[in-house]
């Protein structure tokens, strides 16, 4: 797989636009986070860091380059891959279908995996995708490394497994997206959310001392698949409007 140079420049735009998301509704803070995408079967465009980084927040298409798996391009001299590239790398490699990566540090995910908290369907239509997501698995890489190498990467993979979601213990999560690449980085981004919103739930819940109970299978039964158009797309309508209104004014190509 192969794009234009053209598509390669909307992708990145894509991908500017991701990580003011991720900022903008809190799933990371400060200079942290990353997100690519597919470019090819050994090459990806991914948010890196320059000489002047200021946060996703601000992030620029000069912030995101094209790179191999192995983490080498043509970029700018000053530009540098993420130290987790292989959190990147080794989901593309283990998992063709994928198309699109997302690693955040939501502070109420890793609250929660801290605590220990299970990943259950605690809510129904409060939050369809979230609810979806916890009753098919949300599984739990147990370390809080720092995943800068190969093995540990392939050992968060092998948690991973098929699914679109991995929390990572104290650390954050990684989502992953399919398809087309730039509905993949909104997949990934929206299914981040989701995992959030069930974080954040949990943690109130908890904090009453109630314990957490799943919802019946009747009631998951009742909950309709409402499709990318609905999930993804009018999500990603809503989450660029509020990086456009709640965001920096700062233009997407500085």
């Amino acid at each position: 797989m192969r794009f234009p140079e053209s598509s390669q420049e909307a992708l990145r735009e894509r991908i500017v636009l991701a990580c003011r998301v991720l900022a903008v509704t809190g799933l990371v803070e400060h200079i942290l986070g990353h997100v690519s995408a597919r470019t090819g079967p050994e090459s990806l465009l991914i948010r890196g860091r320059g000489p002047e980084e200021r946060g996703l927040a601000f992030t620029v298409v000069d912030d995101v380059q094209q790179v191999d798996l192995d983490g080498k391009g043509e970029v700018p001299a000053d530009w540098r891959v993420p130290s987790e590239l292989p959190i990147h790398s080794e989901v593309l490699r283990a998992r063709p279908e994928v198309t699109a990566v997302v690693h955040a540090h939501p502070p109420a995910v890793v609250a929660a995996s801290v605590a220990e908290l299970p990943w259950l369907p605690i809510v129904g239509s409060y939050d369809i995708p979230a609810a979806r997501l916890a009753h098919d698995g949300i599984p739990v890489w147990p370390r809080s490394a720092l995943i800068r190498r190969r093995d540990l990467a392939e050992q968060m993979t092998a948690s991973l497994g098929d699914r679109p979601v991995v929390v990572l213990r104290g650390h954050g999560l990684v989502a992953v997206g399919t398809g087309d690449p730039a509905h993949a980085v909104a997949e990934a981004v929206t299914r981040a959310l989701a995992v959030d919103s069930l974080a954040r739930t949990a943690l109130a819940v908890a904090a009453t001392g109630a314990p957490l109970q799943p919802i019946p299978d009747e009631d998951i039964a009742e909950l309709p698949d409402l499709g990318p158009a609905f999930n993804v797309a009018a999500m990603w309508r809503h989450l660029t409007a509020r990086v456009e209104h709640e965001g920096p004014a700062t233009p997407l190509r500085g």
